[in-house]
């Protein structure tokens, strides 16, 4: 392997752990966006619980596509 090579390929798992940090940032601003907006009326209807276990759904899907350390 060229130091090139190893030089490009230490830039990509940077950019892919990056890319990955910033995903779970915003999961965690969106699930707390919209739990604020859950309970800020004082009522749960059924739409915004469905919206709130989809953000978190896929946040944990998030964190399951953590890119492997090489």
């Amino acid at each position: 392997m060229t130091p090139q090579t190893s030089d490009l390929m230490a830039f990509l798992m940077s950019l892919k752990n990056g890319i990955w940090i910033l995903g779970v940032s915003s999961w965690l601003f969106g699930i707390a966006d919209r739990s604020i907006a859950t309970l800020s009326d004082g009522y749960l209807s059924a739409l915004e619980i469905v919206q709130l276990f989809t953000a978190t759904f896929f946040f944990v899907g998030w964190l399951v596509l953590k890119p492997a350390k090489a």
